[in-house]
């Protein structure tokens, strides 16, 4: 069906094919082109029209529509630290050509965005800068607010929140009441880094070689009440349930299983010779128990408390013990020590004394706070034991079939293998010796098979100020009493000073003397706040109903949920994405959700590095985004970022590679400029056109069959990005004024809009109203184009022609041609015969549709 783009009469309603898909546009204007368009591209001009016109006709807004498809995009939000960084910009760059991609495909798209906004940096940054943490928090959101939209990305902002504000917290405090109901939350005490100059927890990674990094204190260790939830409790559901997530990355998924740490093992008991004590340990390799030379207990164990009230020097071990940090990782680098407590644990199945030793690397908080020790088989066993002179006693040996060796002068030999030196077990590989100890212990009330995670309950109070109250009271006669839900939420002053160390609500009345719910009693409110993970565990799910004041969501929730493609850093694998997933099943199950898992896709971006490392502001290596938006605009930006490296790889800045998209831009730009000068086009008439004009609107269509599943299916827009810059070299190379050849430009340049919309959306969007003035619809509400088949159709090929072997011409045959045709063409080819003249041709190799090769004498 012939079309015309510009130059019908204002009366008309156009229903065109545009490529490959049916769009409708209204009236176009008979007014040449070009009067619209100037020459060069100014990129701020082209940023604030489009931006204009998106805010003007609330262009990302959406609602539940159950008559389409939805997609829901999620990037992780931001901590508003006061500006944006360019990891920030690559994280919302491709949500934001992702999200609009899935909207040309006709989806009901939402992409919304919003502040996670409690935290020690609020508090810190108050600290220096004389004001309060709400005020300085809340300038910085207004200020990346109008960062982001300058990048042009396509938010809902009517569905904006701050985890601050207490509309949201309130939701997350009324849960954990129902959670502390059902019984899923609970208080005790628990070691934690205590700074007893800023009275407050330090984070692990606040604690510099031993002192506070704030004010340089000595660090303590110390027990303190904290509050937990039993996230232990959904330990096997969140393991299994990540064989379901085939849309995450398999690093991820593997990351959440070992963080999870199921394992299969036995728990046995040791009895403390002359008394009643018993130890209770647990091992996966209860295989080993032969071989058990001492044991070990944390500082905190009763034993080694009592050995400290009988042993000078075991009080003071246990005194250093308390100024060392608590995290496991820490624990597993530093140097291994211990004191013998003088106790002697019985070996359960020989009954042999065995020392018990306090050890620096045993936690309380893990276990029982007791491990038994078998240094032949454990390399970290194998290192205290050499260190302190205790025996090392082989039991098991390779097997017959194995090349493992040995030596353990030398080291710990850690494989499984055969029972030696074992006693009733010796003879035995290491899995039947699994079964037959357990059985063994088990019937002497010894030991039991026991399934254990490396996963711990979550512990979610800090003793900080900037977070969200916990809603918990202290009653005297009552106990612990959650607030009632005609009191939620607990608002966090916000009119507060930091200059005095420790938390201020601690020294406010106003806030923590209060009335028992049950008794009316006097009572004191908790001052603990929430970690601030609770606030991003979810997000996703107020996203759906920000609005609602009836509960943490609605019944719109179960139209958006899950999100279908959340993207963030993959230092996030484990503790964002574990408690996003577990919030999810607790939400679940109090009836607010419907499914168990949050994200259906993950897609973990990789960091920005210059100089080879990544960004930062001691490395003094970082890029001021808003600068280079300002010197080259926003789509400049964008489209460095995609084009630079695949999503999930790392990305090396070039300055340099900013200027090449910036001059891409430019030639898109020139490119549409030259032809709309040329006015009026007609449709294209694929029944006239010539050679040359067939050739590029295949060319056409075989780019857009390529970026289609670039975009859509790899993410590799890299690639879809190199594709649409060998398409434009392409039409620069097109000389054809005839009026088919302009038409087959206007719908290479429209394809080249509608590809190019998702990654650099301002000019496009400027572009599309170029080549289209008097257009109603903007390419934001284009669909996708969809490669013509027809037009891939290819009547002739190409055929590269070897001369004994090597490169020397190349040909354009029918699809059809017969052998003999074929090779007329190649030896005919003025270079081929340059090689051929004077040489008999032995024989004539044709490879179909690929290549052929003559053989000379």
């Amino acid at each position: 069906m012939a079309r015309r783009l510009s130059g019908v009469p204002r009366s008309t309603t156009l229903s065109f094919r545009g490529p490959a898909v049916w769009q409708t546009f209204l009236p176009l204007s008979r007014e040449p082109a070009a009067l619209f368009m100037e020459e060069h591209y100014y990129p701020e001009r082209v940023e604030q029209e489009s931006q204009r016109y998106w805010e003007e006709h609330q262009t990302f807004r959406v609602t539940e529509d159950p008559d389409r498809e939805k997609f829901y995009c999620l990037s992780m939000f931001p901590y508003p630290s006061g500006r944006l960084h360019m990891g920030h910009v690559r994280n919302y760059t491709i949500g934001d050509v992702i999200s609009r991609y899935q909207r040309m495909q006709g989806r009901n798209v939402l992409q919304p965005m919003g502040w996670d906004a409690f935290g020690l940096p609020a508090e810190n940054a108050a600290i220096q800068n004389k004001v309060p943490p709400a005020k300085w928090t809340r300038e910085n959101i207004d200020y990346m607010r109008g960062q982001l939209k300058r990048l042009g990305f396509g938010y809902d902002w009517q569905r904006e929140l701050a985890t601050c504000d207490p509309d949201y917290y309130r939701w997350e405090q009324w849960l954990f009441t129902r959670l502390f109901k059902k019984g899923l939350v609970y208080r005790k005490t628990s070691p934690v880094n205590w700074c007893p100059h800023d009275q407050t927890v330090l984070a692990n990674e606040q604690v510099e070689e031993g002192c506070c990094w704030r004010c340089g204190t000595q660090v303590e260790r110390r027990e303190i009440p904290q509050w937990f939830m039993r996230i232990t409790d959904y330990a096997d559901e969140l393991l299994e349930d990540l064989g379901k997530l085939d849309g995450w990355p398999e690093q991820v998924r593997t990351m959440q299983r070992n963080w999870i740490g199921r394992s299969e093992g036995v728990e046995i008991l040791f009895d403390i010779a002359d008394s009643d004590t018993r130890l209770k340990v647990f091992t996966t390799r209860p295989d080993t128990l032969m071989g058990v030379t001492y044991v070990a207990v944390a500082a905190e164990h009763p034993l080694a408390i009592a050995a400290a009230q009988r042993h000078d020097n075991v009080a003071a071990f246990v005194q250093e013990c308390a100024e060392t940090v608590t995290a496991e990782a820490a624990l597993e680098t530093m140097e291994k020590k211990g004191i013998d407590t003088w106790f002697k644990a019985l070996h359960p199945v020989t009954g042999e004394r065995v020392p018990v030793f306090v050890a620096n690397f045993v936690l309380m908080g893990y276990g029982e706070g007791a491990v038994m020790a078998v240094p032949a088989h454990d390399q970290r066993d194998w290192e205290f034991a050499s260190k302190y002179g205790l025996p090392i006693r082989q039991v098991i040996a390779p097997a017959a079939d194995s090349d493992a060796g040995a030596d353990l002068a030398a080291a710990a030999f850690t494989d499984k293998g055969v029972l030696v030196d074992s006693g009733p077990f010796s003879d035995l590989d290491s899995a039947t010796a699994f079964d037959a100890i357990a059985d063994y212990l088990g019937k002497r009330d010894r030991g039991e098979r026991r399934v254990n995670f490396r996963l711990r309950d979550w512990g979610v109070s800090r003793q900080r100020y900037w977070g969200a109250p916990i809603p918990i009271i202290y009653c005297d006669s009552c106990g612990e009493v959650p607030v009632p839900d005609k009191d939620l939420p607990v608002v966090l002053p916000e009119n507060v000073s930091l200059l005095q160390a420790g938390s201020p609500i601690k020294r406010m009345p106003s806030f923590y003397k209060t009335t028992c719910p049950k008794c009316r009693g006097k009572a004191t409110r908790e001052t603990y706040t929430f970690d601030t993970f609770m606030e991003s565990s979810w997000y996703y799910a107020r996203f759906c109903a920000p609005d609602s004041d009836k509960g943490m969501v609605d019944a719109r929730a179960a139209y958006w949920l899950p999100v279908d493609q959340y993207i963030g850093g993959i230092e996030h694998a484990i503790l964002h994405l574990l408690y996003a997933r577990f919030f999810n099943k607790l939400m679940r199950d109090v009836g607010l959700l419907e499914g168990g898992e949050p994200f259906t896709n993950l897609l973990t971006q990789g960091m920005v590095l210059k100089d080879g490392a990544k960004m930062s502001k001691s490395k003094g290596n970082t890029v001021d985004p808003e600068a280079l938006v300002e010197r080259y605009g926003a789509d400049t930006a964008r489209l460095f970022m995609m084009f630079a490296a695949p999503p999930d790889q790392s990305l090396e800045w070039s300055d340099a590679g900013v200027e090449g998209a910036f001059r891409f831009l430019r030639r898109v730009w020139k490119r549409v400029y030259d032809h709309v000068q040329g006015g009026y086009c007609v449709a294209v008439d694929t029944n006239t056109l010539d050679d040359a004009q067939r050739a590029l609107r295949r060319r056409v269509h075989e780019t857009i069959a390529k970026i289609s599943d670039d975009v859509g299916r790899r993410f590799t827009f890299n690639t879809a990005i190199a594709a649409v810059m060998e398409l434009l070299n392409a039409l620069y190379k097109f000389e054809d004024d005839s009026e088919q050849g302009r038409a087959v430009m206007q719908e290479a340049l429209e394809s080249v809009v509608l590809l190019l919309a998702p990654i650099v959306p301002n000019i496009c969007h400027t572009l599309w109203f170029r080549l289209r003035p008097g257009a109603t619809a903007a390419v934001v509400d284009m669909r996708w184009p969809v490669a013509d088949e027809a037009a891939l159709t290819r009547n002739n090929i190409e055929l590269v022609v070897q001369v004994n072997g090597k490169l020397r011409g190349q040909v354009s045959v029918p699809v059809d041609a017969e052998r003999a045709e074929i090779e007329s063409a190649a030896l005919d080819d003025p270079n081929v015969q340059r090689f051929v003249e004077g040489k008999g041709v032995a024989r004539i190799i044709v490879v179909p549709g690929r290549l052929v090769n003559i053989v000379v004498k």
